[in-house]
């Protein structure tokens, strides 16, 4: 498919929902330089939009208003299950979709719009608006208290409309203490929000910590700086090829080759991770302590590989088995870059109607928790890390525990158990 082309001014909600879910789903979209009053007011634009709305979206078939018909034509430009696996689920996303857009979102721009120029400020709609947004955040909160996802176990379209538009909130007047009275939303913007994917569209975002009392400026953000890199830039000279230079005198430089992760500039270990993977695997379950245990404990190298605990920080939280499974899910889906250099056992541990505890043991390469993980992984915050001691015969013990899965750990019963290998 050729690149898509989306007319958007800098830091636009409704564009977000597009660009990230292009992210997921790999299409190309790119951002053309925009002049707001000026672009939408040209004569071919206003053949693509009649009203002169932003955003636009310019496909090889013709052009596509509203950002939310935007948002589903890309993340249907592949099949990544974004809109759902059924016709169902689809129902459901676009149920959701829906929703944050008409009774949240549109309550929310009436709300914060006078602060930042955008019309003139009357109490009485403000106050109503307020209200309705509060109602609005409610409903999704009480949704959140037993799902991670908007819809399903796994990032949708509504996830993505939702969080584009949360965004808006916790810029202008979703301060901290406003967002204690809709604690799963914040749980849910601050998992959303950290999602690689979504971080490359909209960036770091500082929360307000103060809702405005006069009117404030607007500010520039990532679409800013991808409209600046599309636009036309001064002639420049053409670039000799390299063997003309040589004839020339002139060094070429050589293409910089892509920098290795950390990881694999340790000194060579006795120890493959990928064995050890194999054995896990392998291994029947009468024959495991026998045989995978034995021959973990044996191929384990203390120097080129270390052990830790983790410890999941807020267990009062998880009241809900599915969704106490669901982070642990989550969190064993982000931890994918560090496949090649880690091992870990998740448990859920507690009484059938809860609270349950998260608990676990990773095996990574190196002495540490690789720092690569800790940058990119926002689950590890959660967790209190604990490097095992292997004097200690009690912690190499709870260490094979974990990896055998008894009915017991910690004296807490085993509810599930998921590998990372």
């Amino acid at each position: 498919m050729a690149p898509l082309k989306l007319y958007t001014f800098s830091h636009n909600r409704n564009a977000y929902k597009a660009l990230i879910a292009a992210e997921y789903t790999g299409a190309k979209v790119e951002v053309p330089p925009f002049e707001f009053g000026k672009t939408n007011k040209s004569k071919e634009f206003l053949a693509w939009n009649p009203i002169g709305k932003v955003p636009v979206l310019q496909t090889p078939d013709g052009p596509i208003f509203e950002s939310n018909a935007i948002a589903k034509y890309v993340a249907k430009s592949s099949d990544k299950g974004l809109v759902g696996t059924s016709v169902y689920e689809t129902a459901l996303i676009d149920q959701w979709i829906d929703f944050t857009t008409n009774e949240i979102d549109a309550h929310l721009w009436r709300w914060f719009a006078p602060y930042y120029g955008y019309g003139n400020k009357v109490q009485e709609v403000e106050d109503k608006a307020k209200e309705a947004c509060k109602r609005g955040l409610a409903s999704l909160n009480s949704h959140l208290e037993s799902n991670t996802f908007v819809v399903g176990n796994r990032v949708t379209l509504a996830d993505i409309v939702a969080v584009s538009q949360l965004w808006t909130g916790y810029i202008t007047m979703f301060t901290p203490e406003f967002m204690k009275e809709f604690p799963h939303v914040d749980r849910f913007w601050n998992t959303l929000i950290n999602q690689p994917k979504v971080k490359k569209v909209i960036g770091e975002v500082q929360q307000v910590q103060a809702q405005p009392t006069g009117v404030t400026t607007w500010f520039e953000g990532p679409i800013g700086k991808l409209q600046a890199a599309a636009a036309p830039k001064a002639a420049e000279p053409v670039a000799k090829p390299a063997a003309a230079a040589a004839d020339e005198g002139e060094e070429a430089e050589a293409p910089k080759p892509k920098a290795k992760n950390p990881l694999d500039l340790l000194p060579p270990s006795p120890m493959i991770m990928d064995a050890w993977k194999r054995l896990y695997s392998n291994t029947k379950a009468k024959d495991f302590r026998e045989v995978a245990i034995k021959g973990f404990w044996d191929m384990y190298d203390p120097e080129g590989y270390s052990l830790w605990f983790c410890d999941y920080k807020f267990n009062e939280e998880n009241t809900v088995k599915f969704v106490t499974l669901n982070k642990v899910s989550g969190f064993l889906q982000r931890m994918d870059l560090a496949r090649k250099y880690a091992f870990a056992k998740m448990c859920i541990l507690g009484p059938d109607d809860g609270p349950f505890v998260i608990k676990g043991v990773w095996l990574f390469r190196g002495p540490d928790v690789p720092q690569f993980v800790m940058d990119e992984c926002y689950d590890c915050e959660l967790y209190a890390w604990t490097k095992v001691d292997l004097s200690d015969a009690v912690q190499k013990e709870r260490v094979s525990q974990y990896f055998e899965e008894p009915d017991e750990i910690d004296g807490l019963v085993l509810q599930e158990a998921k590998c990372f290998k």
